[in-house]
């Protein structure tokens, strides 16, 4: 089984990325869960909410958790996964992020989490300047 890929963001970017990976790799999105925070919910139900989404999904496999913004309550609830399954976290999540993940996703778990850091950070540059 491939490691697992969970987005956990401030709704609906995790919802939305996860839809861009179905308009790329529409074969994979079935690999991919997506969390949204919510704003008008709690940081304890968003956990409980959580955990049960990747037990339910991913069982006991590794997890690859990307999340928005680093000190967020999303990622501060993913930061409480770790605890319950085998993970790795990411702050910053972006596409390039993503689809350098799901492409490397059968990667053992640090290799994986490496080559989507690696992903996020090619894949921001500026491209062009006006006078």
């Amino acid at each position: 089984m491939n490691n697992g890929i969970f987005i956990i963001a401030h709704a609906p970017l995790a919802s939305a990325l996860r839809q861009c990976v179905a308009h790329v790799f529409p074969e994979r999105v079935g690999d991919v869960l997506a969390f949204d925070v919510s704003p008008d919910a709690t940081a304890q139900e968003s956990l409980a909410e959580a955990r049960r989404a990747v037990a339910a999904q991913f069982g006991g496999a590794p997890v690859l958790l990307l999340t928005d913004v680093m000190g967020a309550t999303p990622c501060n609830v993913a930061r409480q996964l770790l605890g319950s399954v085998p993970a790795r976290l990411v702050a910053g999540v972006n596409l390039p992020m993503l689809l350098r993940a799901l492409t490397y996703q059968d990667e053992p778990i640090d290799e994986l989490t490496a080559r989507a850091v690696s992903g996020g950070s090619q894949g921001v540059m500026q491209v062009a300047a006006s006078a």
